[in-house]
């Protein structure tokens, strides 16, 4: 079968690699129909992740079931978490999916050796381990490019919301941009679960465009202190300097979500932020869990993550497209 590796910076090409062979009855092998760029693809396609090559990319997606468990059946459609897990260890059971025990850590799809040697998405066939705890089937007409996403980016917006309204319902929510979708998926998701309002800071006039659409209230600059304080803040800026900034917007005893962070270390304002209680949340998503909630908000068209899709491609077209700009792409198998 072909697999879309990254060799090097810059460097893509279609491998021809041995197909996955179902060793199992808990496993599955999936066909990948629409798979949609990470906020760290192309960083690690231009050198700009500690991330070691080669990388078979690709690691959000929903797919066609090819064999598996009785559960599922020749063709279903499913959404595949980027992160492997066994659904039944500890860990697993309170919801930390991508700390799975029954794995080594950080195992997961798209990520070369970083993952573990589970391949990438963007190949003609995947295997999926324990695809009863892993596959989230896609319900009636709920279109795959529109939620390819939610196997990773889709779902870390979520969490970044999710958490903090339940705790302050209609709660104000400042998103502060910097880096790709995941923060724009946050804005859908906070209105979706009735924040009051979110404002959105970003200096890309694409992004601001995307969020307004989506309904925020855009700023463009940086994060300053005039635009006041709120109870729920996300910082997708991916810096260190920009998780202080947001810490700083954040109102006394509130809750900051930082996404997308791996700059090796960073310094905190922390008497400041131990004096005014504020809450701070730094870690990767656990995609599994978030995922069927996300999917009955969008088959209720009230969660529109196509908004931030920025282009379809062809599956034949991806080498080159990945090497391009964009907030998002999908790639669509014919």
């Amino acid at each position: 079968m072909r697999s879309l590796v990254l060799e090097d910076t810059r460097r893509l090409a279609w491998h021809d690699v041995p197909d996955p062979e179902r060793r199992h009855e808990r496993e599955a092998i999936v066909r990948p129909i629409a798979v949609a760029t990470c906020d760290l693809d192309q960083p690690m396609i231009f050198g700009q992740t500690p991330f070691a090559m080669p990388i078979h990319l690709g690691h959000e997606c929903v797919a066609e079931v090819v064999e598996g468990p009785d559960r599922f059946a020749a063709g279903d459609r499913v959404v595949v978490p980027f992160q492997i897990s066994c659904g039944t260890c500890e860990r697993c059971r309170r919801g930390l999916t991508g700390n799975c025990a029954s794995v080594a850590p950080l195992s997961m799809y798209g990520f070369g050796a970083l993952g573990g040697d589970w391949g990438g998405m963007l190949s003609d066939l995947a295997l999926v381990p324990y695809a009863e705890a892993m596959l989230v089937p896609l319900p009636d007409g709920v279109d795959p490019t529109v939620v390819a996403s939610a196997a990773d980016n889709i779902a870390d917006g979520w969490r970044a919301v999710a958490p903090a309204l339940a705790e302050q319902p209609a709660a104000d929510v400042l998103v502060v941009g910097g880096r790709g979708s995941i923060p724009l998926y946050a804005i859908d998701a906070a209105l979706a679960l009735g924040a009051a309002s979110v404002t959105y800071v970003d200096t890309d006039a694409a992004r601001l465009a995307v969020a307004g659409e989506l309904g925020a209230k855009v700023v463009e600059g940086k994060p300053e202190h005039s635009l006041g304080a709120f109870p729920v803040t996300v910082d997708g800026t991916a810096t260190p300097e920009g998780l202080v900034a947001t810490l700083r917007l954040t109102e006394w005893g509130g809750r900051c979500t930082s996404i997308g962070q791996i700059a090796p270390e960073g310094t905190l304002p922390l008497f400041e932020l131990y004096t005014r209680g504020v809450q701070l949340h730094i870690g990767r998503a656990m995609a599994r869990p978030a995922i069927p909630a996300i999917l009955d908000l969008v088959a209720a068209d009230r969660l529109r993550p196509q908004l931030v899709t920025s282009a379809t491609i062809a599956w034949d077209d991806a080498a080159d497209a990945l090497l391009e700009p964009a907030t998002k792409l999908i790639v669509q198998r014919s």
